[in-house]
C-alpha cells in the first residue's frame, strides 16, 4: 500500500506547504491508513473535502456584496465585481486561491481512497464499494465545478478541442496527470458518476456528508443540462426525484420568525434550516465556510431587487441595512450552509427546464406545474399566484429566475448564465450603477472563465496546464 496522509496530516500538508510545485506533493502524516474505517475517515474531513469556495464567479455575477474599500482595492474579487475588462486577472490571481486549491486537496483524498480502499482491511467488499462509491461521486462534483469554472462552457461543437482543467486519478508523487479536453472531461465526470451508481452508492448514505444514491442521479442531472442534453438531465432528475422529492416549507419559516425578521433594529443571526438536517438534502457541502465558521454572505441591493416580490426565502435570509457609506442587504442566519451540494430544489428545477425544453406544440403546462412546485413553499400565501407561459423563452426565463435565487452562493448559477450566454434568447448583458457610473458584462466577455492561479502554473508537478483565459 502506497504511503499516504490522513485526517489532520491532510489538512497541514495542504494549508502549510508551499503552493510550489503542489500538484507534485505527497502529503505526509504520522499515520498510514490500513482499514477501511481509516479510509472512510478522509470523507469526514469537512474542511479538507467538504468545501466549495468559488468567490470570484459571485463577485462576477454580483450575487455577493463588496464594500467601498475593498471596491477601491485593486485585488482579483474587484476586478471581477466591477467587470473590468481591462485587468490583468492573472497577474492579479498570484497567491494561493481557494477554488482551485480546495477542490484539489478534495480530489487528492477522493483519489487516495479509490486507490487504496480496494485492500483495505477490517471490511466486507459491499462496505469497500460503498466508500469508493461516496469518493467517486464527490471527484465528479469538483471536477465539474472546476471545469465550469476555469475552462470554457461545454459546447458540443467545440467540446473536444478546447481544455478543462487537470485530470488528476493518483495520490502518488510525482504521478503524470493531463489536461484533457472539455468533452473527455464531461465523459469522465459521468463515468464516475454512474460507476457509483452501479458500484455501492446506498439509498440512504452514512451521513449527509456522503453522498447518497438520489445525489447521483442529481449530479447527472446537472452535468446533462450543462451539456444541454435535456432527454437524460430530465431522466436522472426525474430518478433523483423518485429518491426524495420533498421541499422545505420557507412560509413556514418565515411565520415562525416573523417578528425577529421584521423588527428594523434586530439584525441577530437565526439559525439556518440549511443544514445537515435539511429535507431537501441529496449531498451537503459547504460553500466557501467550513465547519470552524458559519456565516453567509451580503448581497447587494441590485441582487436583492432580482428576487420575486414575497421569496420568503429572501424575506427569512436578508434585510437592508446602512453601514456608514455601505447601503447592502444583511445576512439573517447563521449555520452550516449547503452552498456547494445538491437539493432536490435544484432537481426540480432542472426538471422544469427540461420539460420546457421538450414540451410539444407549445404546452409548457408540465415545466410551470413543476416550477410552481417549488414556488408554492417558497411565496408568501397573499401574493403567490402560479405561473404561466406560453412559449419556450418566457418559460426558460421564468424557471431560470427561481433557480438563480434558489441557488445564489452555489456554482449552479454562474455555470447557467455561461451555458444560456451561447443562445441569443437567453443571453445576459449584466448592468449595474456605482457611483453615478453605468457598468455593464457582456455574455460574450472573456471574463466568463476564470484564471488559473500562478501557483499551477509556474509549478504543476508532472503535467503541464494551459491557461483558457487571455487575461
Amino acid at each position: 500500500m502506497k504511503k499516504a496522509t490522513y485526517l489532520f496530516a491532510v489538512l497541514i500538508s495542504f494549508l502549510f506547504s508551499s503552493c510550489n510545485d503542489y500538484l507534485n506533493i505527497e502529503p505526509k502524516g504520522s499515520k498510514i491508513p490500513t482499514t477501511l474505517a481509516d479510509f472512510e475517515a478522509l470523507l469526514r474531513y469537512e474542511y479538507t473535502i467538504g468545501r466549495t469556495p468559488i468567490e470570484n464567479a459571485l463577485y462576477l455575477l454580483n450575487d455577493i456584496y463588496l464594500t467601498n474599500d475593498k471596491v477601491n482595492s485593486p485585488s482579483l474579487a474587484s476586478a471581477n465585481y466591477m467587470w473590468d475588462e481591462s485587468a490583468d486577472r492573472i497577474m492579479l490571481n498570484n497567491a494561493d486561491e481557494g477554488t482551485y486549491y480546495s477542490l484539489y486537496a478534495a480530489i487528492s483524498s477522493c483519489n487516495l481512497i479509490i486507490e487504496n480502499a480496494p485492500s483495505a482491511t477490517e471490511a466486507t467488499e459491499a462496505e469497500k464499494a460503498e466508500v469508493i462509491a461516496y469518493a467517486k461521486v464527490i471527484r465528479a462534483t469538483c471536477f465539474y465545478v472546476l471545469t465550469n469554472y476555469y475552462a470554457d462552457t461545454y459546447n458540443a461543437a467545440t467540446a473536444s478541442e478546447k481544455l478543462s482543467v487537470p485530470y488528476i486519478t493518483s495520490a502518488v508523487i510525482n504521478a503524470p496527470w493531463e489536461q484533457v479536453s472539455i468533452q473527455k472531461m464531461y465523459e469522465i465526470m459521468i463515468q464516475d458518476v454512474q460507476e457509483a451508481i452501479n458500484g455501492g452508492l446506498p439509498e440512504v448514505s452514512m451521513t449527509a456528508i456522503h453522498p447518497n444514491l438520489g445525489a447521483g442521479y442529481a449530479l447527472l442531472a446537472r452535468i446533462y443540462l450543462q451539456m444541454q442534453n435535456y432527454d437524460k438531465a430530465l431522466e436522472y432528475a426525474n430518478l433523483a426525484l423518485g429518491q426524495n422529492d420533498r421541499l422545505y416549507d420557507w412560509n413556514a419559516f418565515y411565520d415562525e420568525h416573523k417578528a425577529a425578521i421584521e423588527d428594523p433594529d434586530n439584525y441577530d443571526k437565526l439559525v439556518t434550516p440549511m443544514q445537515y438536517d435539511y429535507v431537501e438534502n441529496y449531498y451537503l457541502r459547504y460553500g466557501v465556510q467550513s465547519n470552524y465558521d458559519s456565516y453567509e454572505y451580503n448581497i447587494p441591493v441590485e441582487r436583492a431587487e432580482r428576487f420575486e416580490e414575497g421569496d420568503a426565502r429572501f424575506l427569512s435570509r436578508w434585510k437592508l441595512k446602512v453601514d456608514n457609506n455601505d447601503t447592502y442587504y444583511k445576512a439573517l442566519e447563521s449555520g452550516f450552509f449547503n452552498h456547494g451540494g445538491l437539493t432536490t430544489c435544484e432537481v426540480y428545477l432542472i426538471k422544469a427546464e427540461c420539460q420546457a425544453r421538450l414540451a410539444q406544440n407549445n404546452d409548457f403546462t408540465e415545466a410551470m406545474n413543476t416550477l410552481n412546485t417549488v414556488r408554492e413553499t417558497r411565496i408568501r400565501p397573499d401574493v403567490y399566484q402560479p405561473l404561466q407561459a406560453s412559449t419556450l423563452e418566457e418559460a426558460v426565463k421564468l424557471i431560470r429566475r427561481t433557480k438563480d435565487n434558489e441557488l445564489i452562493f452555489s456554482i449552479v448559477p454562474f455555470a447557467d448564465a455561461r451555458r444560456l450566454n451561447m443562445e441569443s434568447n437567453y443571453a445576459r448583458t449584466l448592468t449595474k450603477t456605482y457611483n453615478g457610473k453605468e457598468y455593464s458584462l457582456s455574455p460574450t466577455s472573456h471574463m466568463w472563465t476564470m484564471p488559473f492561479p500562478a501557483g499551477a502554473i509556474n509549478n504543476p508537478g508532472n503535467g503541464t496546464i494551459q491557461q483558457n483565459v487571455s487575461k
